[in-house]
């Protein structure tokens, strides 16, 4: 179907004698602006790498917690609970 549809714009073209330049130029996205389109992909590309490596660091520092808080103890167990048994 679409591609009836163009053939079909192309054989316009040629009877009204454009150039297959120009009609491949009406038919299709001109892009003007290449500097900037490569540019915003750019900064498009590099905020989402920034945002990946941000959320990669904290799932790994997530991962690396210790269970235990700093400055407790390990177990309710200590060692004086072993001296006084007889």
């Amino acid at each position: 179907m679409i591609f009836n549809d163009i053939s079909q714009l192309y054989k316009i073209g040629k009877e009204l004698g454009l150039t297959r330049k120009e009609i491949n130029s009406t038919l299709l996205f001109k892009n003007r602006y290449p500097l900037v389109l490569a540019l915003m992909l750019i900064m498009f590309l590099s905020v989402f790498a920034i945002l990946f490596w941000n959320i990669a660091l904290i799932l790994y520092a997530r991962s690396t917690e210790p269970v235990y808080p700093s400055g407790t103890k390990y177990s309710s167990i200590s060692i004086k609970d072993f001296k006084d048994k007889k």
